[in-house]
């Protein structure tokens, strides 16, 4: 999940990070796959609160499938019964493969290590990791690019270990 932030210029600062951050992520990847016995797919995917049952998920699937079709009223009708429920987010996986070897990297979750300081998804907040911009506000991409390389070579180290 990605950390709440409350604080605007945290926001402005989170904007102006997440896609520098996303493209060096994908693009350290790329390097490591180059150098590693493993093969990657990217897939979107939705990613559930973690108590949400089956039976919750196929409801939730079936009520957004009849949105696009439900007149204006049963829309309404249908919307007020989403916001009740536990609603997924989209993800990005990695998807890896080695011989019977098989592994999944979120890369959001890669993303927000990247941007933020200490950044669990276990904890609902999170401060944006400042050394990453310079003193003219913009992306100091050496530091951005150090800092995405170290924790993407991490996450590859963690599947050998696994």
């Amino acid at each position: 999940m990605p950390p709440k932030i409350t604080n605007s210029v945290a926001w402005q600062q989170a904007e102006i990070l997440m896609q520098p951050a996303f493209i060096r992520v994908i693009d350290n990847i790329r390097k490591q796959l180059d150098e590693s016995s493993w093969t990657g797919t990217y897939h979107d995917v939705l990613i559930w609160p973690p108590s949400t049952t089956d039976e919750i998920k196929a409801l939730v699937t079936e009520l957004l499938q009849a949105m696009e079709t439900a007149t204006p009223q049963e829309a309404d009708e249908i919307k007020e019964t989403l916001a009740r429920l536990p609603m997924p987010h989209p993800g990005y996986h990695l998807r890896l493969q080695r011989q019977q070897q098989e592994a999944s990297i979120d890369l959001w979750e890669l993303c927000y290590q990247v941007c933020f300081l200490e950044y669990s998804p276990q904890k609902e907040g999170a401060d944006i990791d400042t050394s990453l911009i310079d003193e003219l506000g913009e992306v100091d991409w050496l530091r951005l690019d150090a800092k995405a390389k170290e924790l993407v070579e991490e996450a590859f180290a963690k599947l050998l270990e696994g």
